[in-house]
C-alpha cells in the first residue's frame, strides 16, 4: 500500500511539474508586508517555483485618484516580474480585493489595468452588485473570484453563487484560516463553487512560511489570462507544504 501510494504521488508530481504560488504580498502596496518586489522573486526562485500570482492587496479610498492608485498598483507588479525574469520565474498579475461592506477578501485573477479600474469603481458597493456587474462586463466575466480564508475571525458567510470559488488552503501567521472548513465548505457547494485554491498569502520574510501551498499544473500559464483558463479548467493539483498532494 506505501509503496502504491509513493509511487501515485511520483507519477503525479512529474505530470503536473509546474509549481505556482497563488496567494503573496510586497510591500509598498501591501502595506503589511515585509517583503520587497526583488526579495519576493528571489524567495520564490530559490524554492523552486516556476510561477507566482502576485495577489497585492486593493482597497477603495474616497479621497484615492484612481489612475494614480492603480499606476501605483501596477508598479508593485513591474517590479516584481522585472526581478523574476531574471531568474527564470514567471509572475502574475493578481489583486486582493476589499468592498466597503465588510473585510471579507477576494482573490482575483485574469485582470489587466483597464478591469483593475473597473473593479475599483465598484468597491463600495458590496460584492453582490460586484456579481450583477460581472454578468454586464466581458471584461469582468473573464475573472477569476475566490474568497480568500473563508472562514478566518471576521470574515462574513456569503452565498456560494456570488464567487467562482474558496481558498481552501492558507497559512499566515497568526491567522486561523480553519482550512479544514473551507474545504468542506467548498466541497458541500461544489455545484456552484467549481474552484478550490491553496496559497501561502505570504507576507513575512524569515519565519519559514513561504513556499507553503502551490498550484501544480502540466503546463505553465503564459500570463494570468492562462491562469485564469487553468483554474477554470480544474485540471491541476493543489500541494502543501511541499509533500502533500490534494486533488481539489
Amino acid at each position: 500500500m506505501e509503496t502504491s501510494i509513493v509511487g501515485l504521488k511520483a507519477r503525479l508530481s512529474a505530470e503536473y511539474k509546474y509549481r505556482t504560488e497563488l496567494h503573496a504580498h510586497t510591500f509598498p502596496v501591501s502595506g503589511c508586508s515585509q517583503v520587497s518586489p526583488e526579495r519576493m522573486a528571489d524567495i520564490y526562485a530559490k524554492r523552486g517555483y516556476d510561477g507566482l500570482a502576485l495577489t497585492n492587496h486593493f482597497l477603495w479610498g474616497k479621497d484615492k485618484n484612481v489612475r494614480e492608485y492603480v499606476d501605483f498598483f501596477m508598479n508593485g507588479y513591474y517590479e516584481t516580474a522585472a526581478a523574476a525574469a531574471e531568474l527564470k520565474l514567471k509572475v502574475y498579475l493578481g489583486a486582493e480585493i476589499r468592498f466597503t461592506e465588510n473585510i471579507n477578501d477576494y482573490l482575483v485573477y485574469g485582470a489587466d489595468r483597464e478591469a483593475l479600474e473597473e473593479i475599483y469603481e465598484l468597491l463600495p458597493f458590496g460584492i453582490e452588485n460586484f456579481a450583477k456587474r460581472r454578468g454586464e462586463s466581458e471584461r469582468l466575466r473573464r475573472l477569476v473570484i475566490v474568497q480568500a480564508h473563508p472562514f478566518r475571525d471576521g470574515m462574513t458567510r456569503i452565498d456560494a453563487g456570488l464567487v467562482d470559488g474558496v481558498e481552501g488552503f492558507n497559512v499566515p501567521p497568526p491567522q486561523n484560516s480553519r482550512n479544514a472548513l473551507a474545504m468542506r465548505f467548498a466541497h458541500e457547494n461544489e455545484d456552484r463553487l467549481r474552484i478550490i485554491t491553496a496559497g501561502s498569502d505570504f507576507h513575512y520574510p524569515d519565519r519559514g512560511f513561504e513556499g507553503l501551498a502551490a498550484l501544480r499544473s502540466k503546463a505553465l500559464p503564459e500570463d494570468t489570462f492562462e491562469l485564469a483558463e487553468l483554474l477554470r479548467s480544474g485540471d491541476y493539483l493543489l500541494e502543501v507544504g511541499e509533500r502533500a498532494i490534494i486533488l481539489p
